[in-house]
This record gives structure tokens, C-alpha cells and sequence, in this order.
């Protein structure tokens, strides 16, 4: 079943990528993007909300593979495909947790899965780890504070404009 989500994801991304959905143009804006990429199912987090709560559970839903370029300090990666709810041992269902990915669509989808799981105080982070860099926020590696950031792929980079891209 995962598999076939990664699937649709891809064809997904893929008919955005002809559509001009995740064309950057001088006519739609990150956030145009993103409301016309989410569905709104997860309460949204911004980046200065974010940073005024007190121990939030950060939870990145991207592959290994991504979290490893860099991710939020303190963040957990619980993956998107590979999501299982045993990475979740420990957690409070009344915790405050924030989701985030690149752009916010596989977070949002993890998040709809942490509320079917009876997780109260679930939120995606708006715009995800793009805004957070863009913002001018740090990230992290296994080394510290980084300026490289995984952009996707180049239709999704593109929306990233501080850091430094990686593929």
C-alpha cells in the first residue's frame, strides 16, 4: 500500500510539473503553490509560531536519505513511505507535535495519520523546511548547522531561495 502511495505521489508531482502547478512563475507565489497543493486537513504551524512554543515534537516526513542533508534541530525522522507508527513510542497522544517536509504535502499526510492515530495536537508547518530556511532559520546535519538543504528535485528547488540546494 505505501508503495502505491509513492507511486501516486510521483505521478502526482509529475502532472504538477506539466500542469505549471510547481512552476515557479512570475504570476503564482509560494503561497498560491501551496494552497493549491494542500488540503488544509492538518491545522498549519508558521515558522514564528513555531518558534514560540515551548519542546514541540518536530517530526520530519521525508526519506532518511533527505533528513541526512539536514533537518530541524531536534527533529525526528519518521519517514514518508516508510512511515510506521512504532516510530512514534514515547509520544504522548496530547504532545504538540509539527510535521514538516519540504514543501508541507507528505507532512500534511503524516499528520492525517497521527490524527487517525488520536494524536490531539497534531500541526503541519507551513511551508516546511523551505520557509524555515527561506525565513533565514537554521537547519542541522549530524554535524551541526548547515547550509545545504535537499530541494526534491529541481521543479521543487526552485521554490527554495536560501541555502544551499542539494539533489
Amino acid at each position: 500500500m505505501n508503495h502505491a502511495k509513492y507511486l501516486l505521489l510521483t505521478l502526482f508531482v509529475g502532472m504538477m510539473g506539466c500542469s505549471g502547478i510547481a512552476q515557479k512563475s512570475e504570476n503564482v507565489s509560494f503561497e498560491q503553490m501551496l494552497d493549491g497543493l494542500l488540503d488544509q486537513t492538518v491545522p498549519y504551524i508558521t515558522c514564528e509560531e513555531l518558534k514560540e512554543l515551548e519542546s514541540p515534537i518536530l517530526l520530519d516526513a521525508r526519506p532518511e536519505s533527505e533528513y541526512d542533508v539536514s533537518h530541524l534541530q531536534n527533529a525526528k525522522c519518521v519517514g514518508y513511505e516508510s512511515f510506521d507508527k512504532e516510530k512514534l513510542a514515547g509520544l504522548s497522544k496530547d504532545d504538540t507535535i509539527v510535521v514538516y517536509c519540504s514543501v508541507g504535502y507528505r507532512s500534511e499526510k503524516i499528520g492525517e495519520k497521527l490524527q487517525e492515530l488520536g494524536y490531539k495536537n497534531v500541526y503541519n508547518l507551513y511551508g516546511s523546511i523551505f520557509e524555515w530556511v527561506n525565513q533565514g532559520n537554521e537547519v542541522v546535519d549530524e554535524n551541526g548547522t548547515t547550509q545545504k538543504v535537499h530541494a526534491y528535485n529541481k521543479k521543487w528547488g526552485q521554490w527554495l531561495e536560501k541555502g544551499e540546494k542539494v539533489y
